[in-house]
């Protein structure tokens, strides 16, 4: 079965990590609603590496009191992920949640993009 995959790696301030995980948990809800297969929000726990240039921490250039967060919305296809995504950019829940004056994260420093499954075990 094909499937496509948006990816998404955040750093965060470890303050607003909780803060995140309520709204994470609100847009997870909404995209399942609109078919995504799944919706999967991760902390770093184990991502120091240290000296490693290939850290999460140091690619994203995370500061000592920023967690990562790695993220990731599994679809059937591109086409479904561009449907489903064109009805979450017109829903009023995520519009809210887009106009809150107070990101928990610096919206500059998230890196995103869509992926095309290449082995699945």
């Amino acid at each position: 079965m094909a499937r496509y995959v948006d990816g998404f790696l955040i750093p965060i301030p470890k303050k607003n990590v909780k803060r995140y995980q309520s709204i994470a948990r609100a847009a997870g809800r909404i995209w399942r609603e609109y078919g995504a297969l799944e919706y999967v929000e991760c902390v770093g726990d184990d991502v120091s590496m240290k000296g490693s240039p290939a850290s999460f921490p140091r690619r994203v250039r995370a500061k000592p009191n920023e967690a990562v967060v790695f993220s990731w919305i599994v679809y059937r296809s591109k086409a479904h992920r561009d449907r489903v995504n064109k009805k979450i950019m017109k829903d009023p829940r995520i519009l809210k949640m887009m106009e809150r004056q107070e990101n928990p994260f610096d919206p500059k420093k998230m890196s995103y993009g869509g992926f095309e499954v290449l082995v699945e075990a």
